[in-house]
């Protein structure tokens, strides 16, 4: 009866956000959500999706607030990988970093919102999906520090096209940590200075929505929407996510398939000791009082431990993307 008590941290795939008890309820659930995933795999599999091109492939939302020495080097990197447009809203920043963005408004590549609500992050991405809905075909919310890595494309479009028929997909991240640095140089590259991370992937990521389904923004299964997006067509509700192995993610049970994942998102939640400390400090869009103290910050960095190079083989264009 010890395994059926037993409380765990992490599994063969994946180190869990939160500690998971395995009790018979545990195994329970797991049982029913399989049925649940196979038929909703059924149902999805055979309903014919009018899958409509739109100006855009696919485009990114992101809030932001007091982010200037970031917003360049995540724009130049994600146009590099296949993003078309970018939805930003500025939360109320004191940094003046939506200057930075004004080539790219003057481009048309990024369409800024000046968002006053303060952690009202949720309804941002709402009135992002609004306006995204008969513009792109792919909208993905992720944030300033997290950057998209196709694993096995060069494109996330392509990657993207694998899921027609899915309403929603889950890419889950590999988390950073300082790589041993105190302070730095912020004329450096995040992606060349930061390459430590977990061992295992990490069973939290951030979703990109097809848009040929619809979401209920008034659903409590779309609290978190950005990291757990449900939807709806015309014969079906209440879809949940696939995740990039395109198995039904729900919130506590997520399958890995064996072989390499299509994508996945690099978390480069700490940076350098100054950085963390600089944004333990400022405004979030979310909180409002940032909870990531030095005892979170030492939890995290203990668990990086493996090196990963994954955005490596982009930092030779993003170099050449800075320069311009």
């Amino acid at each position: 009866m010890k395994l059926l008590r037993e409380i765990i941290t992490e599994d063969k795939n994946f180190i869990f956000n939160e500690a998971v008890k395995k009790d018979f309820t545990y195994y329970k659930y797991q049982i029913i959500d399989a049925f649940k995933a196979w038929r909703i795999k059924q149902k999805l599999d055979y309903y014919s999706v009018v899958y409509k091109k739109k100006k855009y492939h696919v485009s990114i939302c992101a809030i932001f607030k007091n982010e200037k020495p970031y917003l360049k080097e995540w724009i130049e990197f994600h146009r590099i990988i296949g993003i078309d447009h970018f939805y930003m809203y500025d939360n109320n920043s004191e940094d003046e970093g939506s200057k930075i963005l004004e080539p790219y408004i003057a481009s048309g590549l990024v369409t800024l919102t000046f968002w006053k609500k303060n952690q009202a992050q949720m309804e941002a991405y709402q009135d992002a999906c609004k306006i995204a809905y008969d513009e792109t075909e792919w909208l993905g919310f992720i944030d300033i520090d997290e950057f998209v890595i196709p694993d096995t494309e060069t494109n996330i479009y392509d990657v993207l096209l694998n899921f027609k028929k899915r309403p929603s997909v889950l890419l889950y991240w590999h988390l950073f940590g300082t790589s041993g640095l105190l302070e730095r140089d912020y004329n450096r590259l995040v992606l060349e200075d930061f390459t430590v991370a977990y061992p295992k992937t990490y069973r939290v990521g951030k979703c990109f929505w097809n848009t040929s389904f619809r979401i209920d923004f008034k659903s409590k299964k779309n609290s978190i929407m950005h990291h757990h997006l449900w939807c709806y067509s015309d014969n079906m509700t209440d879809i949940p996510p696939v995740n990039i192995y395109d198995e039904i993610a729900f919130y506590q049970h997520h399958i890995i398939k064996k072989g390499k994942p299509l994508a996945h998102i690099n978390h480069y939640f700490t940076k350098s000791l100054q950085e963390y400390s600089s944004k333990m400090t400022r405004g979030d869009v979310y909180f409002t009082k940032n909870p990531h103290d030095l005892d979170y910050f030492f939890m995290h960095e203990q668990k990086c431990s493996m090196p990963d190079y994954s955005a490596y083989k982009y930092l030779i264009k993003l170099k050449m993307a800075m320069r311009g």
